[in-house]
């Protein structure tokens, strides 16, 4: 154990660059704690429970590392071919074909099993009964743990353990992604069974016992669900019950059919490959052939159900994928404002927007899956808020300019200058005429105590004035007041995603409000190449006290994470190399002297 430290240390640092990156934006995540203080919102250094549980591998849903159609696969519509599309065309309701799914699990929605193979599961069950020593019962506790980890909400009390108390295991999205652990194990302790089993090191007449014995548990279960295909389940989902009879039959059949089409499937599969080794260890069958045959069944096994959900239909050419990026109508208008703005795509779910938005602008939205906790938290608090306001107040307007009026109650997307909405592909955007652009001069800061004030006073300001400073950055903050004059100006000039830089010109000091994400981690700023301090404002973004007269102030990220990290990765790969040549060099020396 002593000794694997010392892999176990180099792996890490070779790594070091990517986790301490991540380890660092994990705390500003939504995989962070918030500093919101309210009875409902989370107060874990990681995520809620719920949302890590919600796609939770049901219990029996396990045997589909056997029976790839356990469940009914993926959540694909029916064929053309099946009873419930049938069904479906004689009652005049073809439009909900594609509502209707072959999974039938607990999961929310899945795209296929984690089936392991119906060989290698067999093989996996003959190692347990004939390999010796401590590899086998590491290899079966991992299975075991990462199976019953991957049940989650089925089986809180192991689950409430992880997260509770094993570092880092809240901050998965997913709990079925334990799975891996047993996608490596249980293939691991079936190719050493089949390595012992070709050395001879068991005894043929204890081998043909066991041999018989795996076959019967794997074997005999498949052949249990082939006659007895209601072991399963219902093969309905918990909301599928009020469905009408007629339906639900068509569903039950298909469902059936799938399930015991797989059911069969294993069975022979398992039945081949147990012959293949019965004829080897009796002698009828040479050590090479039994390895040709044994490979060919399960790439045979495995390729055909991959297939089923990663085919040549799941791949475009890339003239399809550039043809998919062409800009439409709004798209294409927007596009001739040459300055630096952000978009509101309304056409579609705007954070958790996939479509081509952000490959031609400046989103406000799009989909992450570890958001900043601060964006999100806006998001729920304020910018669903605004869109509301634009589709109902905007929505009931007769002309575009009362349209626009709906952007006066909007302080979330004008601070973040979204200038753009775009409602409908085919026709121009709505332009937003109280985007506040990139930076502003606030007159009035109002100062807040906690975080919870920070956000909540963002709906009732007016942000092109007004500013939510908290109380931590007073210090920074200097006056309660800044004076107006229209003749001081603050611009953008120059946008790189790491480099932004600003010209500002002020008869006095001013409050510089910048249409950023504060991220104290790795943004530094400058004003005239000199380091300066930058505060958290609008609970989201940048604020700066800018002193009187001409100023280019620079935003550079620069974090330390990254530049340390990958000196850290680059030392350890070299120590790597270093030790691998050491190894080559006293292993020739070794037999020169032999």
């Amino acid at each position: 154990t002593a000794v694997l430290i010392i892999p176990l240390v180099i792996a890490i640092g070779i790594n070091f660059g990517n986790l301490y990156t991540t380890y660092e934006y994990g705390k500003f995540s939504i995989r962070g704690a918030s500093d919101i203080s309210s009875p409902s919102a989370k107060q874990s250094s990681g995520l809620d429970k719920a949302y890590i549980t919600n796609w939770s591998y049901g219990v029996d849903e396990t045997f589909n590392l056997l029976i790839p159609n356990y469940k009914g696969g993926s959540s694909k519509p029916f064929d053309r071919t099946s009873e419930t599309f049938r069904t479906l065309n004689s009652n005049n309701a073809q439009n909900a074909a594609g509502q209707l799914q072959k999974y039938w699990g607990s999961q929310p929605m899945t795209d296929g099993p984690h089936y392991v193979g119906a060989i290698i599961l067999f093989l996996f069950v003959l190692g347990l009964l004939i390999i010796k020593g401590p590899e086998k019962w590491w290899l079966l506790v991992a299975t075991i743990l990462s199976i019953t980890l991957s049940w989650g909400k089925n089986f809180m009390p192991l689950t409430n353990l992880f997260i509770d108390y094993f570092p880092g295991y809240n901050k998965f999205r997913a709990v079925t992604m334990i799975l891996v652990i047993s996608e490596v194990t249980i293939p691991l302790l079936a190719i050493l069974a089949f390595r012992d089993i070709l050395k001879g090191t068991v005894p043929v007449k204890d081998l043909k016992k066991k041999l018989g014995i795996a076959a019967a548990v794997t074997g005999g279960f498949t052949l249990l669900i082939l006659l007895i295909p209601g072991i399963a389940g219902n093969f309905l989902s918990s909301y599928e019950t009020e469905f009408p009879a007629w339906l639900k039959t068509s569903l039950i059949a298909d469902r059936r059919d799938l399930l015991r089409g797989d059911a069969l499937r294993s069975l022979i599969f398992i039945l081949l490959s147990a012959g293949a080794i019965f004829a080897f260890i009796t002698g009828k069958l040479k050590k090479e052939y039994a390895i040709l045959i044994a490979g060919g069944l399960i790439l045979i096994d495995l390729w055909t159900v991959d297939r089923r959900y990663l085919d040549a239909d799941r791949f475009e050419n890339q003239s399809s994928v550039q043809k998919a990026f062409n800009p439409t109508a709004a798209d294409a208008a927007i596009m001739k404002d040459p300055s630096q703005y952000r978009v509101l795509n309304l056409t579609t779910s705007p954070f958790n927007d996939n479509s081509p938005t952000s490959y031609f602008h400046k989103s406000i939205g799009g989909y992450h899956g570890a958001k900043m906790e601060r964006y999100q938290e806006l998001i729920d608090t304020s910018l669903y808020r605004d869109i509301s306001i634009v589709q109902t107040i905007g929505g009931k307007s007769k002309t575009i300019e009362d349209f626009q009026a709906a952007f006066d109650s909007t302080p979330g997307l004008n601070m973040l200058n979204t200038k753009y909405v775009i409602y409908n592909h085919d026709s121009p955007p709505l332009v937003n005429p109280r985007a506040l652009g990139n930076a502003w001069f606030v007159e009035k800061p109002l100062l807040v105590s906690n975080a919870n004030l920070e956000l909540s006073a963002i709906n009732s300001i007016n942000p092109s004035k007004e500013a939510i400073i908290n109380k931590a950055f007073q210090e920074q903050l200097g006056k309660s007041a800044y004076s107006a004059n229209e003749n001081d100006k603050i611009s953008l000039v120059s946008y790189k995603p790491d480099e932004l830089v600003y010209k500002s010109s002020a008869t006095t000091d001013k409050l510089a409000i910048f249409s950023e994400i504060y991220y104290p981690a790795g943004w530094k700023s400058y004003i005239d190449e000199k380091e300066s301090k930058y505060l958290r404002a609008d609970y989201v973004l940048r604020g700066m006290v800018v002193p009187a007269g001409d100023h280019e102030i620079k935003f550079i990220f620069k974090p330390a994470s990254y530049y340390t990290g990958n000196k850290v990765s680059a030392a350890s790969s070299v120590l790597l190399v270093l030790l691998f040549a050491v190894y080559f060099i006293a292993g020739k020396k070794l037999k020169l002297k032999e």
